[in-house]
């Protein structure tokens, strides 16, 4: 066997350079990025904020770890990509994440963060939700004059013997359905719900609770919620009417509503015969399912080609040109599917693996506040670079993956950053632009 105690690896040669490798290079770290996320934290008051609101039921003698940089701690890993809390086990050793954190000696394990973990509540759920919508709010130079509130349900898979846990036929495995609400890239909830709940349970009453809050902050603003098929229900819609909310809603087909267009739909397939391409025509009409008190709006988008017709119905309290609010308004909720993958995928919204539903509630909210900082720091940082559109794992990729080594001593902590780092300038454009 060969000798390993001096721990040097022998690569060969590349021309007349022997190639070696051993682990003594000193404290080198592959989040050399992260101090940006410290710098946007400090500017939203993010994590100092969820600390505030988060009751801590610890005993206060025996406390080595603050909830603030508890929190930091774990967001600043999930923006970085440790998703998992048993990373915590080694990263709490890592110079950069205690400097971004705040201290000077070792961070918060994993055993840590699960007793954390295992003391949420829906207490807890609800301030920090509160965070999420204050921090909205605050970062509004003016006051909107409207605002689209996009509805949006998902799932997240289930493994093991988590409370609430169900089978859901559609998706076709044990899994949560969480309720995401957001206003452009900005996320205002995401309320986890077992998968036996209907999709709308708990819509009206938080669209109640965000209005409140949003009207309060800014009186004249106009509220607007923009949601699929699956959101449209007749309690929903009274509601929205009897507190000033516009909506735009999906609305599912039905025999009625296919009877409604039928003469539209044979002369778009007449046409298609004709002419061989797609046709499409979108139009209106009024219209009252037998559990709605009145006739509202709806708007149909129909189709032709060849796979046949595919048509797709909105119920609305807008006024205005019906091609204009479909294809620029109703169609544009797509973009919040997109950013329900990057708070799930990106930053690990998905990772329900605690038993207590409550843990998972909290795990989800973690991930929200990462996705929060990646947002502030692509849109305050960001614009004008390679990055101003990119998605979070680019970010974290290309600006926070950066190899660094960390010299601390009494008076100063400096990181090393890899000079060949490609996206150097967009680095140093960021922090310049988030200097205090």
């Amino acid at each position: 066997m060969p000798k390993c105690t001096e721990g040097v690896v022998d690569f060969g040669r590349v021309g007349r350079r022997v190639v070696q490798a051993a682990f003594d290079g000193g404290d080198i770290v592959s989040d050399g990025g992260v101090m940006l996320l410290r710098r946007i934290d400090e500017r939203i008051g993010l994590t100092r904020a969820a600390a505030g609101v988060f009751a801590d039921g610890r005993r206060a003698a025996s406390v080595r770890h603050s909830m603030h940089s508890l929190l930091a701690q774990r967001v600043y890993g999930l923006c970085c990509g440790w998703e998992d809390v048993t990373d915590h086990n080694t990263l709490r050793r890592d110079l950069a994440l205690q400097t971004a954190v705040g201290r000077a000696e070792e961070l918060a394990s994993a055993p840590t963060f699960s007793r954390l973990e295992r003391s949420a509540t829906s207490a807890h759920a609800a301030a920090l939700h509160g965070v999420l919508l204050e921090t909205f709010i605050a970062g509004r130079g003016q006051a909107p004059r409207e605002l689209v509130l996009d509805i949006d349900a998902t799932h997240v898979p289930l493994y093991g013997q988590q409370e609430g846990a169900h089978f859901h036929f559609h998706y076709d495995s044990y899994c949560y359905l969480p309720l995401y609400v957001f206003c452009g890239q900005d996320m205002l909830a995401c309320v986890l719900r077992p998968s036996w709940r209907d999709p709308a349970s708990v819509l009206s009453a938080l669209i109640k609770l965000l209005a409140r809050r949003l009207r309060q902050a800014w009186p004249g603003v106009r509220l607007v919620v923009r949601a699929d098929s699956g959101f449209c229900r007749p309690r929903a819609l009274r509601r929205f009417d009897a507190w000033g909310i516009d909506y735009i809603i999906g609305l599912a087909k039905n025999p009625t509503l296919q009877w409604q267009v039928a003469i539209a739909e044979q002369a778009l397939a007449e046409q298609y015969q004709a002419m061989g391409t797609k046709q499409r025509l979108i139009g209106e009409f009024t219209y009252a399912a037998r559990s709605w008190e009145r006739e509202r709006r709806v708007i149909a988008r129909l189709e032709h080609g060849p796979q046949g017709p595919n048509p797709r119905f909105v119920v609305t309290s807008l006024a205005g040109d019906c091609t204009e609010l479909y294809e620029r308004l109703y169609c544009a909720r797509g973009e919040a599917e997109n950013r329900i993958k990057e708070a799930q995928l990106d930053l690990f919204g998905r990772r329900a693996s605690a038993h207590r539903f409550a843990a998972n509630q909290l795990r989800l909210l973690l991930a929200a506040f990462a996705y929060t900082l990646i947002i502030h720091l692509r849109r305050r940082a960001l614009q004008g670079t390679e990055l101003a559109r990119a998605c979070a794992a680019t970010i974290r990729i290309k600006l926070l993956k950066i190899g660094a080594a960390v010299v601390r001593n009494t008076r100063r902590v400096r990181l090393l950053l890899a000079s060949s780092h490609p996206l150097k300038h967009v680095f140093l454009s960021a922090a310049h632009a988030l200097a205090p």
